[in-house]
């Protein structure tokens, strides 16, 4: 019971503390996960558009190298250039991200039958009609399913970002470490696993609303 009240006492006293933690978190994350949509899914369309397979390996290996490098090391990597906070550590993560959005949406979109998009062109739609109202419709859970993995990763790779002085939830767990704080190790870790389920959620309601009937 000890234990439970000391934690209870720790919200009270460090409430806002936690909170401004959270948001940084939950801003990181978001910036880096945005951006990196915006980037990937117009250039997975672009991809399943060309015939030029060397192009597309060069751009999908680019993209996996970024997976090979250990999250601490590319935080450490982009400082001298970056210097430290936001800047860095929303590059670092966008970086991560890319390699899953762009490889679920390039295969959402390669798996459509063929007949399907030769019979929109018999009725006359062009090419932006296509993927508009064709393509990324039905890749969607594909895309989807890529966003979500994709968002569960950030998240928990964004913890890491209180290393080059960016904050975020990250910063309760160093500092808990560092005074032996059990309490802040375990808010920062626990709310970390809860906004991640809770976007999670929120995506799997996005991709059920706009799934094709």
């Amino acid at each position: 019971m000890d234990v439970i009240k000391d934690y209870i006492d720790f919200w009270l006293t460090k409430y806002d503390m936690i909170w401004e933690s959270t948001y940084e978190h939950l801003i990181l994350s978001v910036v880096a996960l945005g951006l990196a949509i915006l980037l990937t899914i117009p250039l997975a369309v672009y991809m399943t558009k060309i015939k030029n397979d060397t192009l597309k390996n060069i751009i999908f290996n680019i993209a996996n190298i970024f997976q090979t490098i250990p999250t601490v090391a590319l935080f450490a990597v982009l400082v001298p250039f970056m210097g430290i906070g936001f800047k860095p550590a929303v590059l670092a993560l966008f970086l991560y991200a890319l390699l899953p959005l762009l490889r679920n949406t390039y295969a959402g979109i390669e798996s459509i039958d063929q007949d399907m998009i030769d019979a929109a062109k018999g009725m006359g739609y062009s090419t932006f009609q296509r993927i508009y109202k064709i393509e990324l419709p039905v890749a969607l859970p594909y895309i989807m399913s890529g966003i979500r993995v994709t968002t569960v990763y950030i998240i928990s790779w964004t913890t890491l970002a209180a290393i080059v002085g960016a904050g975020g939830l990250g910063g309760l767990v160093l500092s808990g470490i560092g005074f032996n704080d059990k309490a802040m190790i375990f808010t920062g870790t626990i709310l970390a696993i809860v906004i991640a389920l809770i976007i999670d959620l929120l995506f799997a309601k996005v991709e059920k609303k706009l799934a094709p009937r």
